[in-house]
Order: structure tokens, then C-alpha cells, then sequence
């Protein structure tokens, strides 16, 4: 009579293995069709000049589908969401300041 192999409950857990190249949501941020965005505008001091420079983007893109404010609201939170737990708390602060102040800006109170 034959041997019976030991057959385990779990199959062998597969490595993953990350791949060298930039996330799709990197990706998005530099090449979108809705704004034009200025080089680093997401690292600026305040939150003032986060928003500040999102209008100007907003209102002189000639790519955007929708009004300025929403094309720039929107790849704020789209920022803010794809971070994720990689913000920093003061960043964090500073971005969501930034919406209040877009808020402002466009007179959205």
C-alpha cells in the first residue's frame, strides 16, 4: 500500500514582488487631463498658497471638463485620499486648510 502525502489546509503563500515603476495614482497627478498643476504645489508651506496655487491652475487650464473650482477641489481630495496614512499630521492639516481656503477663494462659503 502506498504512502499518503501530508496535503496542508493552506497552499504556500505566494512572494509578492513590487514592481520598480511609478503608482497609477503618481501617475494621474502629473498627466491629468483637468488641471495643469505647478511643480510641487502640494508641498507648499501654508495652506493658503496650496489653494492659491490650485486656482491659478484651475483657471488657466484649457483641459479641465468642469467649472475651475470643482477641477481643483477635486485633485485636492484626490491628493489627500491617495496619501493615505503617508501624510504627515501637519501635512494633513495643511491640505485640508487648503480646501477651506479654495472654499474662500471662489466664494463658496
Amino acid at each position: 500500500m502506498a504512502k499518503r502525502r501530508k496535503v496542508s489546509a493552506r497552499p504556500a503563500a505566494k512572494k509578492r514582488v513590487k514592481a520598480k515603476r511609478a503608482k497609477w495614482s503618481q501617475e494621474v497627478l502629473k498627466t491629468s487631463n483637468a488641471l495643469d498643476l505647478e511643480s510641487g504645489v502640494f508641498t507648499r508651506p501654508t495652506s493658503r498658497q496650496v489653494a492659491l496655487s490650485l486656482k491659478r491652475s484651475a483657471d488657466h487650464s484649457h483641459r479641465r471638463k468642469s467649472e475651475p473650482f470643482r477641477s481643483a477641489m477635486s485633485m485636492l481630495n484626490f491628493h489627500i485620499n491617495r496619501s493615505g496614512r503617508q501624510l504627515s499630521a501637519e501635512r494633513r492639516r495643511v491640505l485640508t486648510g487648503a480646501r477651506d481656503e479654495l472654499r474662500r477663494l471662489y466664494h463658496r462659503d
